[in-house]
């Protein structure tokens, strides 16, 4: 069930990515950067639903964290230099800190599991 929850959050991040990443102009390799990284959490959630081990399933899962933080930076940019209103950051930030929590708390769960 929280895999599917969390599934489901990540494909709503990117797709509010996605539309974030269309107002930026100018800035290519940012808009660039912050969309594949954000476009990347939900692809390897879905990934780690089919891994083939436990080892792969926490290692897909780890890879849609860092590619977290990483969107978490690039959205930290983007508002620092004035590219990104601070109310849009705060939105997007919050959604990618629940997902973050989400992962770790997954990944935690996968790691202390028994089977």
């Amino acid at each position: 069930m929280a895999e599917n929850k969390l599934a489901d959050i990540s494909t709503e991040f990117a797709i509010q990515i996605l539309k974030l990443t269309e107002n930026i102009k100018g800035h290519y390799s940012l808009s660039n950067q912050l969309e594949r990284s954000g476009t990347s959490i939900g692809a390897n959630i879905r990934e780690a639903k089919y891994a083939h081990s436990r080892p792969d399933f926490i290692a897909k899962l780890q890879i849609a964290l860092k590619e977290c933080y990483e969107t978490e930076y690039w959205i930290e940019i983007a508002q620092k230099a004035g590219i990104l209103s601070d109310d849009i950051t705060k939105s997007v930030l919050h959604n990618c800190g629940s997902i973050r929590r989400m992962l770790i708390s997954s990944i935690n769960t996968a790691r202390e599991s028994k089977q």
